[in-house]
């Protein structure tokens, strides 16, 4: 009864999102754009305005709140292009009922666009959007310590830590180098959040058997009172060290050692969380941490590294451009 009630709850808000964004009589909200980053990724506006070195946007994720983003990271001429490519479809594109409306943004929010052409996949539970050569891929990164599937679950193992004790060891993993390799010193995470339709509400993290359904489990998310924190490895001659940290800092602005905050969004939906880091990564081994509580933190961490030589990854997922629909005559 909770599952369901939970998704009906979901498609209320989305519907009520929708109808926000037709009239009574069809008349379409002001239309949403894209500000595209030089990094291949994008905000979704209401609108922008160049001011001096910065442009300040609305931002339609947050309700119209205002927003600002230095001029240099912004690919003008890209959001300029896409901006007319698209002015002129949205005004021919009819006008859904809004249940069927409704139906689409649910769909959509589970695979939602990340950079043009690049959706998250409905198979993964956390992924980092990277560069390589100057395009924009997804990884998936693996939860290290699980017994479960890497790449679709979310299992917690839960370490307490004491807030007032030194910094100290409380994880290592062998060798010098994760499995998976990033490019680019600013990658975006995104985690998947909740646990999808059917899945058990008892509590815990799970992963469904799917019984073989489309080869694999279905994907299990965090909780979304969870918090996210980077650290940076202390790699030896024989493995990678995870340190430990004081969490009631984390909030303070209070700097660590090798710990490195999260700027944390929630994507429309519910269904995604989007993590950002607040400041460049140098080349490196690091760790996405899980942060349960004032006091605990889940060991089964995302593992990567950052070394913009590296070889692409095997798992990457790069844009794909829908071809358009051909008509051909019957023979």
């Amino acid at each position: 009864m909770g599952q369901a009630f939970n998704r009906s709850m979901r498609l209320l808000a989305t519907a009520f999102i929708v109808l926000m964004a037709i009239g009574p009589s069809g008349a379409q909200a002001p239309q949403r754009t894209r500000l595209i980053m030089k990094d291949g990724s994008y905000q979704v506006v209401l609108g922008y305005t160049v001011v001096g070195k910065v442009v300040r946007y609305q931002s339609a994720e947050r309700n119209g709140e205002t927003e600002e983003v230095p001029l240099a990271l912004v690919d003008m001429a890209a959001t300029e292009r896409w901006k007319q490519e698209h002015s002129a479809a949205q005004s021919q594109r009819p006008v859904l009922s809004a249940e069927l409306a409704a139906e689409e943004a649910e769909r959509m929010s589970r695979t939602p666009e990340v950079a043009p052409n690049l959706h998250l996949p409905d198979e993964d539970s956390v992924l980092a959007l990277d560069q390589f050569h100057g395009a924009p891929e997804l990884v998936p990164l693996l939860q290290e310590q699980s017994d479960l599937n890497k790449e679709t679950a979310h299992a917690v193992k839960k370490k307490e830590l004491n807030p007032f004790a030194a910094s100290h060891q409380i994880l290592e993993l062998r060798g010098v180098a994760a499995e998976v390799q990033l490019h680019a010193a600013a990658p975006v995470f995104y985690v998947r959040t909740g646990k999808d339709d059917g899945a058990d509400d008892s509590g815990g993290a799970i992963t469904v058997d799917t019984h073989g359904a489309a080869g694999r489990e279905t994907p299990a998310g965090g909780a979304d009172s969870s918090g996210y924190v980077l650290e940076r490895r202390d790699v030896r001659s024989d493995g990678r060290i995870l340190n430990s940290f004081r969490i009631p800092l984390l909030e303070s602005g209070k700097k660590q050692p090798d710990v490195f905050p999260l700027k944390q969004e929630e994507l429309p939906g519910g269904h995604w969380m989007r993590l950002t880091p607040e400041q460049p990564l140098l080349p490196g081994e690091y760790a996405l941490i899980e942060v349960l509580s004032e006091k605990e933190i889940n060991l089964n961490l995302w593992d990567f590294g950052v070394h913009p030589n590296a070889a692409e990854s095997l798992e990457a997922i790069r844009p794909e451009v829908k071809r358009p629909a051909e008509l051909k005559s019957r023979e």
